[in-house]
């Protein structure tokens, strides 16, 4: 395998973390990837959307959009879409990017059951 570059390594940050941390902190950046019917039928409020669907609409001004040293949480339904946005951040130069283990779905859960799962 050599040669072959490796993923870098991403920070977990639990739903209960986050609940916590958006009701003690307004520096955080959030992100939700999914898709804006997603979005519609539960969402925490704070967020921006950019679905992974639209990256080529959105990619090039990311870095114009958010800020690359600020702490970045990203949200998806369970984990995996906010995982690859993640890894794709880093790549581009953020440089504190966390992903929300479990997505809403958790946090709908164990922090908040009013917001809908789907």
């Amino acid at each position: 395998m050599a040669g072959k570059p490796s993923q870098p390594s991403i920070t977990q940050i639990s739903v209960e973390e986050l609940a916590q941390r958006l009701s003690s902190e307004d520096s955080l950046q959030l992100v939700d990837v999914r898709e804006p019917q997603e979005v519609s039928i539960a969402h925490i409020d704070g967020f921006v959307n950019l679905p992974l669907s639209q990256f080529p609409d959105w990619a090039d001004q990311v870095n114009t959009r958010l800020n690359p040293e600020a702490e970045t949480l990203v949200l998806c339904h369970h984990g995996i879409r906010s995982a690859q946005m993640c890894q794709w951040l880093i790549v581009q130069g953020f440089t504190n990017v966390k992903n929300i283990a479990g997505g809403i779905d958790a946090y709908s859960t164990l922090v908040d059951p009013s917001i809908p799962q789907y």
